[in-house]
């Protein structure tokens, strides 16, 4: 049985798909991969995701200034993103968020630029795509700031935290999504904190070609591989990969605002 699958976060527009880009997006239909959401770091990533969307029916695109890349931008990016966010395919803002891993901006640059895609989510409409590594703190409390001023919409994507993280990311109405990692071997803790994640708010996704689930760990991800990590939710739901591929397939739809494959 061909599985109901959403990829919701892959780069498309990498180097690394550069020579098969078609065939990629073919094996992901294949896999049952109805729709795949290719995600923006910087301005010209950005418009590449589009320009890709525009290129296969199946992908929409997410546009945004990845923390990591705050620093380089140009005084007009910000701008590109504003005006690619009315694009007819692109159904989100990101990724957007904080990362103290690398120091490649200072934490109160990529701070700034996190609001402004939280703003902008809210001015057109569309959900944001976090992006955290290494600062679960710092951006659960600027979340909790941000809804001061309304609700959220938005999701976790490639979450690696720990159960409270993902109880305050809950509390402030987003969702949570899973990739490759939660298949390794090690990662006992991360599956314990997935099976406790309301069934309504769960999405799954790859980050191809970063992260390939087991039994592809070490090779180039991409989207038809995702049925991994959704066979591996499923199994922390003590359910089928075919009714956590629905049930996740459906929040997808309902998030990003997609018509139903």
């Amino acid at each position: 049985m061909t599985l109901d699958l959403i990829d919701t976060h892959a780069h498309l527009d990498e180097e690394a798909f550069a020579g098969d880009l078609k065939d990629v997006v073919s094996r992901a239909s294949e896999a049952g991969v109805g729709t795949i959401l290719t995600i923006g770091t910087t301005a010209d990533s950005s418009r590449q995701a589009v320009a890709i969307a525009d290129r296969f029916e199946s992908v929409r695109a997410v546009v945004g200034i990845q923390p990591n890349y705050v620093a380089e931008a140009s005084p007009g990016d910000w701008d590109v993103i504003v005006e690619l966010a009315d694009h007819s395919q692109v159904v989100g803002i990101g990724e957007s968020g904080l990362d103290r891993y690398w120091d490649y901006a200072p934490i109160e640059l990529q701070q700034d630029y996190f609001d402004r895609h939280i703003r902008l989510s809210r001015d057109v409409n569309r959900p944001f795509v976090v992006h955290c590594r290494e600062a679960e703190n710092d951006v659960v409390d600027q979340l909790r700031r941000a809804a001061r001023e309304g609700p959220l919409s938005g999701v976790m994507h490639s979450f690696c935290g720990d159960t409270a993280t993902m109880m305050a990311c809950l509390e402030l109405g987003l969702h949570i999504s899973f990739a490759g990692m939660l298949t390794y071997r090690k990662n006992d803790d991360l599956r314990a904190t997935a099976a406790q994640v309301p069934l309504e708010r769960l999405l799954v996704e790859t980050d191809a070609p970063y992260l390939a689930p087991v039994p592809r760990r070490g090779k180039r991800n991409e989207p038809a591989l995702v049925q991994h990590t959704c066979a591996c939710l499923a199994e922390a739901h003590n359910m089928n990969a075919e009714e956590m591929a629905a049930i996740a397939s459906a929040n997808a739809r309902r998030l990003f605002g997609l018509n139903a494959g």
